[in-house]
């Protein structure tokens, strides 16, 4: 996230599709605004198949700054309170994947009920730049499905939205918000079992494998992604990310959340595939990520300008102020010890990278050198993993490398 004074919010890092619907819902009046949109579809939230809603933001009136020593933000759009089609995640997008949206995204949303009078929710920050992306000029970033996009962010079950974007500038052209419904027919998950010898490592300094819930474990549509893989170098370094989706979430639902990550990343950003290559939810389960083998060094679009070499590993939930639980935090070192291990590198160690865009912290074509697990922050300008997350991992390296035999 590039940290913008205007900005109105926090910063932060950043399911199956089978058919893109776009469509719009009936304008509120002004009893609806204040919480008492009536719902005009019987049916339930959640879908059997999974689906996107995009709606296009209309103008809106000024919105007044929460700072009274400035101006409102005159260039402001979004939409009133509606009903919707069902949906458990949304974010905002906007037609060109290089512009940046330097201003507040705001969203508040009803939850699900049959009745269609649930509760509507506070308003909540959308991160307005979702700095986990591909590298400038790759196909995904630059292909004709390519989008800017915030961070998205789990509601649960919902069926009604409010949206308010304001800066002091311009605004992207074509915005929209994207309603995500993961579906309901996920398989039932069953975490696997790591390997029953957990002895440490012999000299080669290789770490055990963990269990890992594969794609077909959280229920990805496959055929929704770019069918071939893109493999870079040998992985020398984790970059640790948080999903910034929130922590409202139960470990039951990671699946469903999963896939509406996916589903966002690949229909909504344009890209290729989920962004990370690993997943790691409160419970301490590991999930796959990108496709492609999770032994193989599958290029991700994670860490913009360092995404060769490197791995992406994102726990689930958002950490700016929440501290991660201890499963989580253990489930995190042991896919970077193993991943990192696959090639002998040292997870307790250092490597140096060379920058692939002038968007990151270093200059295209800079070296740095890294802790061989590093925050997200470390290598572009964002909050990403959030405090909380980031001061554990000194604590995370040292975990690794004692999995991996080396202290």
């Amino acid at each position: 996230m590039r940290i913008s004074p205007i900005s109105l919010i926090g910063t932060g890092c950043a399911a199956a599709l089978l058919l893109q619907a776009t469509g719009s819902g009936p304008t509120a009046t002004a009893a609806d605004a204040a919480g008492a949109v009536r719902r005009t579809d019987p049916g339930i939230a959640a879908s059997s198949a999974p689906r996107t809603t995009s709606l296009a933001l209309e103008a809106l009136a000024p919105i007044p700054r929460t700072d009274r020593s400035a101006g409102p933000l005159t260039a402001t759009r979004g939409l009133a309170a509606r009903a919707t089609a069902g949906y458990s995640l949304l974010g905002v997008s906007w037609d060109d994947p290089a512009a940046t949206l330097d201003g507040s995204v705001q969203v508040r949303t009803r939850a699900a009920d049959r009745s269609g009078h649930g509760a509507w929710s506070d308003w909540r920050a959308l991160a307005a730049d979702d700095e986990d992306r591909p590298d400038a000029g790759s196909a995904e970033q630059a292909g004709p499905r390519a989008r800017g996009a915030t961070a998205p962010l789990w509601v649960g079950p919902s069926d009604g939205v409010e949206v308010r974007a304001g800066a002091a500038g311009a605004l992207p052209a074509g915005l929209r918000v994207e309603l995500v419904d993961p579906g309901t027919d996920g398989p039932a998950v069953a975490v696997p079992q790591a390997p029953q010898a957990r002895a440490l490592p012999s000299a080669d300094y290789g770490a055990p494998r963990p269990g890992i819930v594969t794609r077909a474990g959280w229920g990805a549509d496959e055929s929704i992604r770019e069918p071939d893989f893109v493999y870079t170098g040998t992985v020398k370094e984790v970059f640790v990310h948080h999903t910034d989706t929130g922590n409202d979430y139960t470990c039951a639902d990671s699946p469903k959340l999963i896939r509406a990550i996916y589903q966002y990343h690949v229909q909504s950003n344009g890209w290729r595939d989920i962004g990370y290559n690993f997943l790691v939810d409160k419970c301490g389960t590991i999930y796959e990520g990108r496709a492609g083998g999770v032994d193989r060094p599958v290029l991700g679009a994670h860490t913009l300008g360092f995404n060769t070499d490197s791995s992406g590993v994102a726990a689930l939930g958002t950490f700016d102020s929440d501290q991660p639980v201890k499963a989580q935090l253990d489930g995190i070192a042991e896919i970077a010890a193993w991943k990192l291990g696959l090639t002998g590198q040292d997870a307790g160690s250092t490597v140096t990278l060379v920058s692939a865009s002038d968007g990151s912290r270093y200059p295209k074509g800079t070296a740095h050198t890294f802790n061989t697990i590093s925050g997200h922050r470390d290598a572009f300008a964002t909050d990403c993993p959030g405090d909380d997350l980031y001061g554990h991992l000194a604590d995370l390296r040292a975990e690794a490398s004692h999995l991996q035999g080396r202290q």
